[in-house]
């Protein structure tokens, strides 16, 4: 078979890629939103009611290490901070990296989780590592910042 023959026969597949590939910003700014919110408004919930949170870190959450109202302060500040970090793609690894902290607290912390609860936080640990592992995605803050020198 000659190779003009077969850049032919991988055109379509070719043209499929790169069609993917610059969707890809998209699907990290998508990604970077949607688990941004979901962390965002569970710590607007307990800064609502601050006594309820303090009684749910002390008898249903058990964060191990740290007392009670230490890790109600650090989770919910956690939840407050990163997800703006991450939305904005500033510090967009740094972000996905202590929310996935978060979120594997959160489902350590809790004896009994139900089966959904486990199945979205599963979900959400996992675009949290994807946005780790390939960054928050040429449309973010960081993209438009000059890179750090290497000293």
């Amino acid at each position: 078979m000659n190779m003009h023959l077969l850049d032919r026969i991988l055109m379509p597949w070719r043209l499929l890629v790169r069609g993917l590939e610059c969707l890809q910003p998209l699907a990290q700014l998508a990604a970077r939103l949607y688990v941004g919110r979901v962390f965002f408004l569970s710590g607007l919930t307990k800064i609502t009611d601050w006594d309820t949170t303090l009684t749910l870190f002390t008898d249903d959450y058990h964060v191990p290490l740290l007392p009670p109202p230490w890790a109600a302060v650090m989770g919910t500040g956690g939840e407050l901070v990163l997800p703006v970090l991450l939305a904005l793609g500033l510090g967009g690894r740094f972000a996905a990296l202590g929310l996935f902290v978060v979120n594997l607290m959160a489902v350590a912390s809790l004896a009994d989780i139900p089966s959904q609860a486990l199945q979205l936080h599963i979900f959400w640990g996992s675009l949290l590592v994807a946005l780790a592992l390939w960054g928050p995605g040429a449309w973010s803050l960081e993209r438009m910042l000059p890179p750090l020198s290497r000293g």
